[in-house]
């Protein structure tokens, strides 16, 4: 499932799920950088128990950034992400439990996902690589202008895969960071840690969920518990509704699309390698200073409620007149069920079910008119009941040519508004645009970094008048650079540009009569009429749905499993499914590290791998040199871009594989045994907390046998403990693995071997709301599915909590805003702002100086979001303070509060008109429903706690 497209469909249809993070910044302080305490309460309004991360996601933004500098070095790679680390951590603040999920081996339906990203990768970095060096050529070929060539190792992300080196790195690095955050931070002191590494078999997520799930089925699980977990993957929404748990809550960086990317040639903005003209950089800044600096700023996070999901989906799945009782828990697993026709990582979607065009939406009204005849719900617990499934698919098989047809004229609508646009442009155009100085500029925009501004126009006239006369074959329509060069930006487009982009070649036509018959001749190379063939590749595609919702619910049902075709059926084609068998082999394991890198990877990443390994993937004598195809065809498939279409690579065959292998284990070295051995989960204690002295002594004990976790001392948690013969241990140094950071001398924390618990092969985990479990606070109302007068919904609360305090200024932070904002009678954003009492003498914005009274504190409350009428003041909105109950970051502020603690806010008076606001200035000067001389306040008596000398 296209992550951009579904959390785009979710966010827009589902607006209430979503809640922007208050994140506090640390501080400074002449210099020295203060760090958050994470130990204080969440600033979000929500306390979560339990934080999860999936740390690829974390992985492979801080090792190869899209929008700033990469990292020099591996070392800085590291300290970029634990700096991810703490800014999560101080974000959520979890209280009971940390769990680091690496990517693992992961399962062979996976694999060929895995296998085709690499594979578009090498490709991609070759093609681009081809690419930057021909239009280099060409810019200095026309004397244009380029930064010298910078000759660096390029980073290949591929190594972000178990078994390389440079995981084998970071799970070193991040057992170090967890002990240095244990001795130092007090947000970590009680709180237990798990690291899951990349040696440890499965995907970061469904560990994660494998984890959570067995421990749910233990007697000692907290129903209640709060659940965070970060992730930017689309699967992880299905993941979280899947565990049934009523807290659970997703934590992302906020998806921003077409985020600014420097050329690859010039590091300049606004154009990409293929469009580098060679211009001279512009100077940003006055000296230059921001040369190296991209204009981006820090992602910011964002929260999805899934409980809100959850409430809105039981609304819209709840049916009348059911031939059986409605369970919520049961519907909602059904449309997790009817998601992964849409697409997701180990099936491709169906071809008449496109995310874009609704396809959801569709599906779900479909479910709800059908349901009543299936006699129940298509799943139960992770198994799926294919007789109801067929029903469902059959009723979206009559649409289908309906939905191929809609879909060509929507396409062709698109392409007519799009060239009646360009012709528009184009007709609208000037014929030139004047370059240098008199490059036109939006309203406001002359003050931007990159603005060119003459500071002596007519000495820069007069260099444009030489210019001219010293360069006769320049055209007139030439434009200048800063410098005096002509510049490209001026020359007059070009009569043969195109007004349509050229379309790629659709051999199918879904839309025309016969497009089963093309489309299984395009893709499969098979007839339609072969009964046979169509009937495998359904089956193929049934077993494939049954084992994606095995793996959501109850853990991965078979290792070996994949789906050996590059495209999907048609619903049509899923007529007598009900008979298919949805058994997998049982005991399957999963391959070894360096095995899945054979499966993996591209020749072009063998550098990774062993020599004599190596050497099986371009030796054309190797028994499996078919796996490494140098180049190999991506199909469009109906899609635009080459990233959207199917790469038509081999299927590896494991047999061949491990046949292959065979002959080169024996060369392995010792330590490349190790990182192609299989791990375990590594759980971290700090001295304070009730588990470090039951660790320690089993380290003193030198027991060989595991034990059991004491759920008591460990807020429930279970499993099973065992030494770790790596361990980090109390009143040992643990050396730093990144020269960057200082080695712990005075460590105190303890690490140890942990195992979750155990069930029988065939135990089923029940995918239920567990007993006791509390549903949270309902946000909607009934009301949120009437639609107003006005056409708009409802828009529910956007925090966590319904009873937040809302932001005020106080009395220190309206006297400074007259330092900076003159009290003056034209509009702006601080017109707004209450005017003083009559009875005080003297602006309300100026300090109080010794002996004066203390002006009572204004806004103790305030007016119900629902009575606005125009603009809200300046002290309403949450400009200046974002965190609940934080002060502004003003030093007199913070010399304020505790003086301000003397004072009882009971013994002033709010400044109050009707609903508790100041009341208006009239015309006349007086105030609006009251005497013109003001009302009559009780002051505090003159203390002299203020001192501003």
């Amino acid at each position: 499932m296209g992550v951009p497209a579904f959390f785009r469909w979710l966010s827009r249809k589902y607006p209430s799920i979503i809640v922007n993070c208050v994140e506090e910044k640390p501080k400074e302080c002449n210099g020295v950088k203060i760090p958050v305490d994470a130990s204080k309460p969440n600033p979000n309004d929500v306390e979560f128990d339990n934080l999860y991360l999936d740390m690829n996601g974390i992985i492979h933004p801080c090792t190869h950034p899209e929008d700033k500098p990469a990292p020099k070095n591996e070392d800085e790679m590291m300290v970029a992400i634990f700096e991810y680390i703490d800014r999560l951590f101080n974000i959520v603040r979890p209280r009971r439990l940390l769990y680091m999920a690496i990517d693992g081996v992961a399962p062979r339906a996976k694999m060929n996902q895995q296998r085709s990203r690499r594979f578009r990768a090498s490709k991609e970095g070759t093609e681009a690589a081809a690419e930057k060096q021909r239009v280099r050529e060409e810019i200095l070929a026309r004397g244009g202008f380029l930064p010298p060539e910078e000759i660096k190792e390029r980073f290949d992300s591929n190594c972000i895969t178990p078994g390389t080196e440079f995981m084998d790195n970071l799970a070193k690095c991040l057992r170090y960071y967890i002990a240095d955050r244990l001795n130092n931070d007090p947000g970590w002191k009680n709180l237990t840690v798990i690291l899951s590494d990349a040696s440890v078999p499965g995907e970061g997520e469904h560990k994660i969920m494998d984890y959570i799930r067995r421990q749910r089925a233990q007697p000692n699980h907290d129903p209640n518990t709060h659940h965070c977990l970060c992730g930017a993957d689309a699967d992880l929404i299905m993941l979280g509704l899947a565990t049934h748990e009523p807290n659970f809550t997703i934590i992302r960086e906020e998806f921003k699309p077409n985020k600014p990317k420097p050329c690859g040639l010039c590091n300049q903005l606004g154009h990409e390698v293929k469009d580098c003209e060679g211009l001279p950089r512009e100077k940003k800044g006055k000296h230059d200073e921001l040369a190296d600096s991209l204009p981006c700023a820090e992602g910011e996070f964002i929260f999805l409620r899934l409980s809100v999901l959850r409430e809105v989906r039981s609304r819209e799945l709840t049916m009348a007149s059911l031939p059986f009782t409605f369970d919520v828990e049961r519907s909602i697993d059904d449309w997790v069920f009817m998601c992964f026709f849409v697409g997701n990582d180990f099936l491709p979607h169906l071809p008449s079910l496109e995310i874009r065009e609704g396809a959801i939406d569709r599906l779900v009204n479909i479910y709800k008119t059908v349901v009543h005849k299936t006699g129940g719900y298509l799943t139960e617990s992770g198994y799926v009941n294919l007789q109801r499934v067929q029903m469902i698919m059959l009723a979206v098989g009559e649409v289908e040519d309906s939905i191929f047809k809609k879909r060509k004229d929507d396409e062709d609508s698109f392409r007519r508004r799009q060239k009646e646009k360009r012709k528009r442009m184009k007709r609208d155009q000037p014929s030139f645009s004047p370059g240098g100085i008199l490059t036109p500029h939006a309203l406001g925009s002359r003050s931007s970094l990159g603005s060119q501004v003459a500071s002596n126009p007519r000495q820069a006239a007069y260099e444009m008048r030489m210019q001219n006369s010293s360069s006769p074959s320049v055209s007139p329509n030439t434009s200048f650079t800063s410098d005096g060069s002509p510049s490209p930006r001026g020359i007059k487009r070009k009569a043969e540009d195109s007004d349509s982009e050229p379309e790629p070649e659709d051999n199918v036509r879904l839309w025309e009569a016969g497009w089963k018959q093309r489309y299984y001749k395009n893709k499969f190379d098979v007839d339609a009429a072969d009964e046979k063939f169509r009937r495998k590749v359904v089956q193929s595609y049934v077993e494939g749905l049954c084992w994606v919702l095995r793996y959501y619910y109850q853990g991965c049902a078979s290792w070996k499993w994949y789906y050996p075709f590059h495209y999907a059926p048609f619903a049509s084609d899923f007529e007598g499914i009900a008979d298919m068998p949805s058994d997998f082999e049982k005991g399957t394991k999963p391959f070894k590290p360096l095995e899945q890198l054979m499966g993996v990877f591209p020749a072009a990443s063998g550098n990774f791998l062993p020599p004599s390994w190596r050497k099986l993937m371009s030796d054309p004598d190797s028994s499996i040199i078919d796996f490494y195809p140098e180049d190999f065809a991506i199909d469009l498939n109906g899609k635009k871009y080459a990233w959207q279409g199917v790469a038509l690579l081999p299927f590896v065959d494991e047999r061949r594989l491990r046949a292959a292998l065979e002959e080169v284990y024996p060369d392995l070295t010792p330590e490349e045994a190790r990182r192609n051995s299989l791990g375990g989960d590594v759980l971290f204690v700090g001295r304070q907390h009730p588990l470090h002295d039951f660790i320690s002594e089993l380290y003193r004990a030198g027991s060989t046998q595991s034990v059991d976790v004491p759920p008591e001392l460990c807020h429930g948690i279970q499993g099973r403990f065992s030494l770790d013969e790596e361990a980090i241990l109390p009143d040992q140094v643990v050396c730093s693995p990144v020269p960057l950071l200082r080695d712990l001398t005075q460590n105190t924390a303890v690490s140890i071997n942990f195992k979750d618990p155990q069930f029988a092969e065939d135990y089923v985990f029940k995918a239920v709301m567990l007993p006791g479990a509390r549903k949270p606070a309902p946000v909607l109302k009934p009301s949120d599915w009437e639609k107003s007068s006005n056409g708009r919904q409802w828009k529910p609360q956007l925090g966590f909590s319904r009873d937040r305090r809302p932001v005020h200024l106080d009395p220190a932070a309206f006297r400074t805003l007259g330092h900076v904002m003159p009290r003056g009678s034209g509009a702006g954003v601080y017109n707004n702002a209450a005017p003083p009492p009559a009875t005080y003498q003297g602006s309300l914005y100026r300090p109080l100086l010794r002996g004066q009274a203390q002006i009572p504190k204004l806004m103790s409350n305030m007016r119900p979001p629902d009575s606005w009428r125009g603009p809200p003041p300046l002290f309403q909105q949450q400009r200046f303070d974002r965190g609940v109950g934080a002060e502004p970051l003003l030093p007199w502020n913070r010399m304020l509060q505790t003086q301000n603690a003397a004072f009882q806010p009971s013994q002033y008076q709010m400044l109050a008109g009707p609903g508790g606001y100041p009341p208006r200035r009239d015309d006349r000067g007086g105030r609006q429903g009251y005497p013109r001389e003001g009302r009559k306040y009780p002051l505090p008596p003159p203390s002299g706690r203020y001192s501003w000398n």
